[in-house]
């Protein structure tokens, strides 16, 4: 699709499928405040608030994160196991290709498969495909990673995912240290 001309407001705000690729998105231009709805899916990244974002609609600087979103594809696309092979789960259960007739109402959303994705390669990628990938810590003990996903996406589904995965690869290989099999979970009262 090619770019549209841009809006004040969006006239549709569910553009793409829940459970593919993001083929479109659309996209917010803070010098005029119009929307335009782009191909593609959108980069990777976060918003930082800058000197410039003073106003409400202003969300201030959008700062792209391209290694990992570039090195998870071509891990994926490279022949990496699947999920249900991570978590020692019969073949198919999880991912969006072969579902068993009773996952079929129950597929996994692509942003869901791809948070886990994201998690699992940064804890199995070799060392060799994160050089130059530095996940920068607060100074504790622990490293904490992040997956930054919106309301009504899933979140406990892919806590669930990756408490499963943690503990089914430190039963099936107890020496490594990437893997856990104690989960301390926290929550906001």
């Amino acid at each position: 699709m090619a770019t549209q001309s841009s809006s004040a407001s969006i006239d549709q705000l569910i553009i793409c499928s829940p459970y593919e690729t993001p083929g479109e998105h659309w996209k917010y231009n803070r010098e005029t405040r119009r929307f335009s709805r782009e191909p593609g899916r959108r980069s990777a990244g976060y918003i930082r608030a800058s000197d410039a974002s003073k106003s409400f609609d202003d969300p201030g600087e959008f700062v792209e994160l391209p290694l990992v979103t570039r090195f998870v594809r071509a891990w994926r696309s490279g022949g990496a196991r699947t999920i249900p092979e991570r978590a020692g789960l019969p073949s198919g259960c999880c991912n969006t290709g072969a579902i068993p007739e009773q996952r079929e109402s129950k597929r996994f959303f692509f942003c869901q498969l791809e948070a886990i994705e994201t998690l699992m390669w940064l804890a199995e990628a070799p060392e060799s495909e994160r050089v130059g990938i530095k996940v920068p810590g607060d100074g504790g003990e622990f490293t904490r990673l992040c997956s930054k996903m919106a309301t009504g996406s899933g979140k406990t589904i892919l806590m669930a995912m990756l408490i499963a995965w943690q503990v089914l690869n430190k039963v099936t290989y107890p020496q490594d240290k990437r893997f856990s099999k104690n989960i301390l979970l926290m929550r906001p009262d």
